[in-house]
């Protein structure tokens, strides 16, 4: 076990490894290529290849092959052997290294109170939006909902707006607002943070306070849809109905009987299992 450690701790040891580990910790559940990952990240195709083969070597990532293409994905069970290892084992599970907040995130229960969630997209005028929406308005008033984008400068998309009124949802309260507004010590806390963009995701943000269940729904941006009016404004349709589908996925979850760990599970399940019958 102890020289398990040492060999993942010294692979993620190099910069450009834990950068990887990291974009693919993000994007979870997504499995994401070769090409993608060196896409995103800014490295040669061959060096993406080098730090690839050694994550998966030490267990860190998982790979899979379709066809001629390989796809990687980050591997939660090592994941959670290095920190546990790590803190329990070697420091025997000190207060003073591992705060109470640490085991709180798995053990503890969901709270009973109105839950914060904020739905994340780099542009929040559709996607994010479509989220915000629907969430408020399946719940009622379980959930204080927000949303925000990581553009500095955003507006809510019309067609996004054609399709929340045609819906009969009430377009009034909403804007295009910026994930500064709530990144302020007097912000709310949120108890689940959600990506529903890659681009978003990939981003490397800094860590919400307080710990939040994240999530990340990604899929495709109507907003880029070519073709015809009525295809464009088909790609929003089809992107609202998919956001449908997680959130009421999301709203059905036995949050009363499940731990955080628990539900961190079903969030990511949501996301694996839709996309998979989506696309």
């Amino acid at each position: 076990m102890e020289q398990a450690l040492i060999n993942r701790l010294s692979t993620l040891s190099h910069p450009q490894r834990m950068g990887v580990f990291r974009l693919l910790i993000r994007r979870y559940p997504d499995q994401l290529s070769a090409g993608e990952i060196s896409s995103i990240l800014g490295h040669k195709p061959s060096t993406a290849s080098v730090y690839l083969a050694a994550l998966k070597q030490s267990g860190i990532i998982s790979q899979r092959r379709n066809g001629t293409h390989l796809y990687y994905t980050a591997n939660l069970q090592t994941a959670r052997d290095i920190v546990s290892d790590l803190f329990h084992d070697c420091c025997q599970g000190r207060p003073d290294l591992c705060p109470p907040s640490f085991f709180e995130r798995v053990e503890g229960p969901v709270s009973d109170q109105k839950l914060n969630v904020l739905f994340v997209c780099t542009g929040n005028s559709a996607r994010s939006i479509f989220a915000e929406t629907l969430l408020r308005d399946i719940a009622g008033e379980r959930f204080n909902v927000y949303s925000a984008g990581t553009a500095e400068k955003s507006k809510l998309n019309p067609h996004a707006v054609e399709v929340l009124n045609s819906k009969g949802h009430d377009v009034s309260p909403l804007r295009s607002k910026n994930i500064s507004e709530f990144q302020l010590e007097t912000a709310p806390k949120m108890d689940f943070v959600f990506t529903v963009c890659d681009q978003a995701a990939n981003e490397d943000c800094p860590t919400w306070p307080g710990q939040p269940i994240s999530g990340h729904w990604g899929m495709p941006d109507p907003v880029k849809a070519k073709g015809t009016l009525a295809e464009q404004r088909l790609a929003f349709q089809q992107t609202y109905g998919a956001l449908h589908n997680r959130i009421s996925a999301f709203v059905a979850l036995p949050f009363d009987k499940l731990n955080k760990a628990s539900l961190q599970n079903q969030i990511d399940e949501i996301g694996l299992k839709l996309s998979d019958q989506e696309y």
